[in-house]
């Protein structure tokens, strides 16, 4: 068919009676003082009107009172008799209503009526208590109410009842008139034992389920395409698709031939789990016995190959649903530009959008906002802004979502008053901001510094209502901690608490971190003790915080201690916990332990990296140990990771302040630039004085090339230092290298 044959090869296999007494209705069918009860309603009835008449104009009538009004003043009408559709209508509206007691009284006049109670009639005040959540006494009705009105429930009135509890996930009250069922005498049919095994699946208890469905047999049953089709979806969903398959060779087995939705359940447990392959190969497999593929499926593999980036498949199989004239849908659409976008292909996506119109299927609020967030994600906020003002004009509004993207994005910019008066244009249009427009506003403003505002916010969010999680206190503590308001992040600490928000690590990690910086290591460790009794363990962000102020502070002893505890409680050191402790002993000039110690993690089998090896390098140096600092940054580039542009910066400083050959600290300035690096100005004024000194001209004309090049000066800014140089105004060329070097403040300048 089409579909096999359209899509492109892919990688690798793919492809009652009432008589009431006129005078005196009953004092339940009194007429209300409703809006029922004005001649204007009653002149919808036409004259002689049937039954059916009634029924259209109750259809018509949401109030339950205003309705029994007008039935009481039908049936005073001569030659009258309200049919069981009649009754039903307004039992429907007086359930809707949660009017229970009117609905038995309305019953009870329905059976002195000799009116016909059916099936249908107490099917509808199943569906009123389990629509209130008054699952007892929708069990109720079968159990007592039937047999009450001489109406014996079967199979079916079981059935009903059964599927109503389990599709609200009351499978205790399911199991419950399941006994009761058996216990009269009500044979369960199929439909009884597909119900049950739902209800089993949805609570995850598969083997039972196949149990049940082996047990039908005992009661003279077979299964049918509904009972092995729930077992495997139960299987899909455990992401169980080997167990879903062998149900499925079952099934055939058993000559039961699997339905659309068979097919479709297990091509979505294919998808779910990245195998798209075999997706198409089962579609393909089928298709060959008759099956046609709906647009069930092929929502499903679109959804599926999108969420496995295999984004043009998924167009072809677009292009193949529209050849065979299926009717394209939003979810289609949107999942399409959805994987678009993620894959940086918002003009495709915009592509699509026009499709959609020209094809009318309206766009809505998902679809926009796919495509405003990701062109926010991908700095394109004027296109975003554009699409986003258009909105209007297609009936359609912005909402939280499409002001989160834009006030992220300008944020993402740096254009945090933009982004505020935004916001304060989102309230006067009446969207309301959320948990996520607040954090994101707090959060870039705690970056940019403006913890006033950001506080502010909080206090808005407060007066509002709007709930505060523990991300925006950490947020807010955070950006207090990284501005030394420490004291302020105490207070906002202390707010969770009354605010009933649960603080976590991150919040225990932040404040003790901003603690130490401060200063104030006791209140740190109080403050780890207090997160113990919570329930929360320490993890090495905690007790690094605390080992780098004792670090800072040179006390050695304070600091290994740490890093026993540490270890002691289960908690093993990382790279970060080492490298703190190795410049803590080269501050305190014990660089042969820290030589130790960093032979130590390398024989741990971990890999040094330059915050362990850049202060053992510059103790070194300042030791005037310069060949082995120079080794050990050669070791480092050799066994630990690349050394940085701190190592760099280190090395060449300390060539230059060495006293050793200049040659060596020419080369090494070719080596840094030549890994992308600029040096620092100071290093190599040093540098140039002197090759200056010395006479070489040659070598210092190239080694202020090799650096203004690397910089990116324009050739005007080259060829004004060179001319200083060619005519021996050293100072003048070396002043102008390094004020220009300080306007450009490039990346990797080292200053």
């Amino acid at each position: 068919m089409a579909f096999l044959s359209s899509i492109a090869p892919f990688p690798v296999t793919i492809r009652t009676l009432f008589r009431p007494t006129p005078s005196n209705p009953p004092a339940h069918l009194a007429f209300s003082h409703s809006a029922a009860s004005s001649p204007s309603l009653a002149r919808q009835v036409p004259p002689n009107f049937t039954p059916r008449d009634l029924l259209l104009v109750l259809r018509r009538q949401k109030d339950a009172e205003a309705s029994l009004g007008l039935l009481a003043w039908a049936s005073s009408q001569p030659h009258f008799e309200p049919s069981p559709s009649v009754f039903e209508e307004i039992l429907s509206q007086l359930g809707r209503a949660g009017q229970f007691d009117q609905m038995k009284s309305l019953l009870k006049q329905m059976q002195a009526s000799n009116c016909r109670l059916d099936q249908g009639t107490f099917r509808i005040f199943v569906e009123s208590y389990a629509k209130l959540q008054q699952f007892d006494r929708a069990a109720d009705v079968v159990l007592t109410l039937m047999d009450e009105f001489g109406a014996k429930p079967d199979a079916r009135a079981y059935n009903f009842l059964l599927n109503v509890l389990v599709e609200e996930s009351r499978i205790k009250l399911a199991e419950s008139v399941y006994s009761s069922m058996r216990a009269t005498g009500v044979k369960p049919d199929v439909s009884t034992f597909n119900i049950l095994i739902k209800a089993l699946c949805r609570a995850h208890q598969l083997k039972p389920a196949v149990s049940m469905m082996e047990d039908m047999d005992a009661h003279g049953l077979s299964p049918d395409e509904v009972t092995f089709t729930t077992i495997m979806q139960g299987f899909v969903e455990a992401g169980n698709m080997a167990a879903a398959l062998r149900v499925r060779k079952r099934m055939l087995a058993f000559g039961c031939a699997p339905t659309g939705v068979t097919v479709n359940v297990l091509v979505s447990g294919f998808c779910k789990q990245g195998k798209v392959e075999e997706a198409l190969g089962l579609v393909q497999e089928e298709a060959k016995k008759g099956f046609a593929p709906d647009k069930f499926t092929f929502n499903i593999l679109v959804n599926g190959l999108c969420r496995a980036g295999h984004i043009d498949h998924a167009l072809e199989i677009l292009d193949v649903m529209l050849q065979e004239g299926h009717d394209l849908d939003v979810v289609v659409y949107n999942t399409l530009i959805s994987g678009l976008c993620k894959s940086g292909e918002i003009d495709q996506a915009m592509g699509l959008l026009s499709q959609m119109m020209e094809k009318n299927c309206l766009p809505n609020m998902v679809t926009y906002n796919t495509l405003i967030a990701s062109m926010c994600t991908e700095d394109r906020f004027e296109d975003a802004m554009e699409l986003a003002r258009g909105l209007t004009l297609k009936g359609l509004l912005p909402d939280v979502c499409t002001f989160n993207s834009l006030i992220s994005g300008l944020c993402k910019v740096g254009d945090n008053e933009i982004a505020l008066e935004l916001f304060e244009e989102m309230k006067k249009n009446g969207c309301t901001p959320d948990e996520i427009t607040y954090n994101i506003l707090i959060d870039h403003l705690c970056v940019g510094g403006y913890l006033g505002r950001a506080l502010a916010l909080l206090k808005e969010m407060e007066l509002n209502g709007c709930a505060r999680s523990v991300v925006t206190y950490n947020t807010l503590i955070a950006g207090l901690c990284k501005n030394m308001r420490v004291e302020e992040a105490e207070e906002v600490f202390d707010q969770m608490e009354l605010q009933g928000v649960s603080k976590n690590l991150v919040t225990y990690n932040t404040l003790i971190d901003g603690l130490c910086k401060s200063k104030r290591v006791d209140e740190a460790t109080e403050l780890m003790d207090q997160m113990i009794a919570e329930g929360l363990k320490p993890d090495k962000l905690t007790y690094n915080s605390v080992l780098t102020y004792y670090c800072k502070e040179g006390n050695i002893k304070k600091a290994a201690d740490i890093v026993q505890t540490m270890t002691a409680n289960g908690c093993e050191p990382d790279m970060v916990t080492y490298g703190t402790l190795i410049s803590g002993l080269c501050k305190a000039g014990r660089t042969q332990v820290a030589c130790k110690l960093l032979r130590t993690v390398q024989i741990k089998g971990m890999v040094p990296g330059p915050k362990a090896y850049n202060p053992l390098i510059q103790a070194l140096f300042k030791q005037r140990k310069t060949k082995e600092a120079v080794r050990l940054f050669r070791e480092m580039a050799d066994k630990g990771e690349a050394p940085d542009a701190i190592t760099h910066k280190i090395v060449f400083r300390g060539i230059c302040r060495g006293g050793g050959p200049i040659g060596e600290a020419v080369d090494f300035l070719e080596e840094l630039t030549e890994k992308g690096f600029v040096p620092e100005f100071a290093s190599f004024s040093m540098l140039a004085e002197g090759l200056w000194a010395l006479a070489m001209e040659d070598t210092l004309i190239k080694v202020f090339d090799l650096v203004m090049k690397k910089a990116k000066f324009t050739d005007r800014e080259i060829t004004m230092i060179t001319g200083f140089l060619k005519i021996r105004m050293f100072h003048d060329a070396l002043a102008t290298l390094g004020r220009l070097l300080n306007a450009r403040r490039p990346e990797k300048v080292y200053q």
